[in-house]
């Protein structure tokens, strides 16, 4: 199985890359976050997973291998496939993902397309204890509410569920006062 890729971006969409390594190219399925950041002719190098059906092989690719780990912890539930599990992975950080899990808050999951109450609460019930024995006491549900207030204050602005998540995931973690993170955010929306 490849379990790595390094090389040049020859094509990209809204869901998927092409990298060329050695002259052989790669179609390579990656979350939002990455399709938004990579260029043609980037230098780029993914953790990969191989997804093999009966009638086709799919890549999917991640910048650092705890997205790797986290998109294997989310296909062991049942019933969540590996275009689901990249969905869930495309709405959030890691760490917003993994507290919102382990607090058992299904709100972060249902906002995903193709991710309802159940299939979000299943998620919940069989990550939770993994989730929380990996975060320790790092699993509050404080700056996950924080995060909450801040994107619905984005979105009385006229914003989008998606703007302010994906403006919101670009604040830098040293700013922790909500005031100050709604302003990054506006920021950042604003030099769109």
């Amino acid at each position: 199985m490849i379990a790595r890729l390094e090389g040049t971006i020859i094509y990209n969409t809204d869901k998927y890359i092409v990298i060329d390594v050695s002259g052989v190219g790669y179609k390579v399925f990656v979350s939002a976050d990455a399709v938004l950041q990579i260029r043609i002719n980037d230098k780029c190098a993914f953790w990969i997973y191989t997804a093999v059906r009966e009638n086709s092989i799919d890549l999917y690719g991640f910048a650092k291998i705890e997205e790797l780990t986290f998109f294997e912890m989310l296909l062991d539930v049942s019933g969540i496939g590996p275009k689901g599990a990249l969905g869930i992975i495309s709405i959030a950080s890691i760490d917003t993902l993994s507290r919102a899990i382990a607090t058992g808050d299904t709100g972060y999951l249902t906002k995903v397309s193709g991710i309802g109450k159940k299939t979000a609460e299943k998620i919940v019930i069989e990550l939770r204890d993994k989730l929380k024995a990996k975060m320790g006491d790092n699993s509050s549900n404080t700056s996950l509410r924080a995060e909450s207030d801040i994107i619905e204050a984005l979105r009385s602005l006229g914003y989008s569920q998606n703007e302010a998540r994906d403006a919101l995931k670009n604040v830098p973690n040293e700013i922790e006062s909500t005031n100050a993170r709604i302003k990054e955010a506006l920021k950042i929306l604003g030099n769109k």
